[in-house]
């Protein structure tokens, strides 16, 4: 077994999941590769079990946030030192894993890295025009709430070390977690940087996220982070995590 895991969340992805897995074996070998099936009702699994992946498969549609825990839980428990997170759809480009587990590696006082499509002069697809505008105002408020500036929030291209496996193990926002998890992460003191990325059009499925979803999505996370800001979170001591997070 590796100290490295890719977790890729995957809903009704057959007709993407064979070539994502082969596209993180061939970039990031030193990575083991679990598919968290969530549920799906197509072969999903069956593609991710052939292209040579490790597959939890869910026993129902519990939506990004409980399969994505479903891999940090998989991940605390046998043991992995880093853990990154690749959509099962072929939007993250797996060639930026190594620059990821580089800038993890550069400064240990980092603990969570997330690719950003609005950094620097990162090109690709970044989305509707609509939801670009909910982007940007979700990186504004993050940033004020952590004191640090935030480009791309709702990337769900993220590594993080030990400490964040431990923590989203057993603690992480479900539905659309990407914005709430890092307020999270910073409530309990874990440092988090950005590294610029290009993102991919998606080549299977559909966004959950449309029309007046977005609105929804928009009230329903901003309330979320609210709530989670003004929630006292713990203060970790290097390599530890309180009682009450464990549970």
């Amino acid at each position: 077994m590796n100290r490295y895991l890719a977790i890729v969340p995957a809903y009704n992805e057959v007709g993407a999941i064979a070539a994502t897995i082969a596209e993180i074996r061939a970039a990031a070998p030193d990575f083991d590769v679990l598919v968290i099936d969530d549920g799906s009702t197509d072969d999903t699994a069956a593609h991710a079990h052939a292209a040579g992946a490790r597959v939890v498969a869910l026993p129902f549609n519990l939506g990004i946030g409980a399969a994505v825990q479903s891999g940090y839980i998989y991940a605390r428990e046998h043991g992995y030192e880093v853990a990154v997170q690749v959509d099962g759809d072929g939007q993250h480009d797996p060639r930026d894993i190594p620059r990821l587990l580089e800038a993890l590696r550069a400064d240990p006082d980092t603990h969570l890295v997330t690719g950003s499509r609005f950094l620097g002069l990162a090109e690709g697809h970044r989305s509707t025009r609509t939801r670009r505008l909910g982007i940007v105002l979700f990186a504004r408020i993050v940033s004020l709430l952590t004191h640090q500036r935030v480009t791309d929030p709702t990337s769900g291209f993220r590594m993080t070390d030990r400490r964040g496996i431990e923590l989203f193990a057993s603690n992480y926002p479900t539905d659309y977690p990407e914005v709430e998890a890092i307020v999270l992460a910073h409530s309990c003191a874990l440092h988090t940087r950005e590294l610029a990325v290009a993102m991919r059009p998606r080549t299977s499925g559909r966004s959950r996220i449309s029309g007046t979803v977005s609105v929804y999505y928009l009230v329903k996370v901003l309330l979320a982070v609210t709530v989670s800001a003004l929630r006292a979170g713990p203060v970790l001591e290097p390599g530890s995590l309180p009682e009450s997070v464990r549970s």
